[in-house]
């Protein structure tokens, strides 16, 4: 086991992480996995309002095959995948996400 594995398992058994769910397009079996799940606000047009940028982050051994406009399921709410790129070495994957 990794340490971004350890990492992760540590994330888990501390309550931090999400429970995501990936039904692929191709018709491929769902897969779940836990995922790290942020939502930030950020400012948009010039600071005159908020808008939050959905974030979600696990290990390049789970969703191996995620890509851009796949939907994902995060706390029964639905999201659709905007990009996806590893982190640091690449063992670590993130994927930002539009609220459907």
């Amino acid at each position: 086991m990794g340490l971004l594995d350890q990492l992760y398992e540590a994330a888990a058994n501390a309550g931090f992480l999400k429970q995501c769910t990936w039904r692929p397009s191709t018709g491929a079996p769902a897969q779940t996995h836990l995922v790290g799940f942020d939502a930030p606000d950020g400012t948009v047009f010039d600071g005159l309002t908020t808008s939050t940028d959905y974030v979600m982050s696990y290990p390049d051994t789970a969703f191996t095959a995620l890509s851009v406009r796949e939907n994902v399921e995060i706390g029964g709410m639905t999201f659709q995948v905007r990009e996806v790129r590893a982190i640091g070495d690449g063992s670590e994957m993130r994927a930002k996400l539009t609220r459907l």
